[in-house]
């Protein structure tokens, strides 16, 4: 039976996403021609996130629908042949779309970089950014790709049978994140909490 270990509680997870946003900024040294897109699903709520925080610091950013948009990478993973049943995620691009500006992909964990490979394929037939960068609120290692993330929430060096699980309010009805020994339960954490997951 999995056992579950809390790392990242709300007020955590609201300081880190702070954080980035501010990190971001002073790595773009402003807001202009930056674009958000998070790997569904939680990557894009990150995103959505973030993005409200750069509007926040900086207000002459912009609306914020303009900031952020999601990235479905199912097509694009390298393991469609092994598990071919997926749920489609959705793309949707600010107006401006991603041509010429500075992408920064959102996610929840980074741990292959697979994920993240795939992101690039998918980002390559929506257009041409000047530069991509990565955030991802926890990064635990275990690297198959030579992939590094820009911004990271939090360092969490996790063992070959854990998983990092993270929960949000906008999905699973809580802020948390929580490190799985054992089978992947991936109600473990929901349960600890009280949340779900959909």
């Amino acid at each position: 039976m999995a056992s579950a270990r809390p790392v990242l509680e709300t007020a955590e997870i609201g300081r880190i996403l702070t954080r980035i946003a501010h990190e971001v900024l002073e790595r773009n040294h402003g807001p202009e021609d930056l674009v958000l897109l998070g790997i569904p699903t939680r990557g894009t709520e990150l995103a959505r996130r973030v993005a409200e925080r750069l509007v926040a610091a900086e207000p002459g950013a912009g609306p914020v629908e303009d900031l952020w948009g999601s990235l479905d990478v199912t097509m694009h993973r390298d393991d469609l042949r092994r598990r071919p049943v997926r749920a489609l995620g959705r793309t949707a691009v600010p107006a401006r779309g991603v041509d010429d500006r500075v992408v920064v992909l959102v996610d929840d964990v980074l741990a292959s970089g697979r994920t993240v490979r795939a992101a690039l394929d998918a980002l390559s037939d929506l257009g041409r950014p000047r530069a991509v960068r990565l955030a991802v609120l926890v990064d635990r290692g275990h690297r198959q790709l030579p992939i590094r993330a820009d911004h990271v929430g939090k360092n969490l060096p996790t063992a070959a049978d854990e998983q990092v699980r993270v929960l949000l309010r906008e999905v699973d009805g809580v802020d948390d994140a929580v490190v799985i020994r054992g089978p992947e339960d991936r109600d473990a954490g929901a349960r600890r909490t009280g949340g779900g997951t959909r």
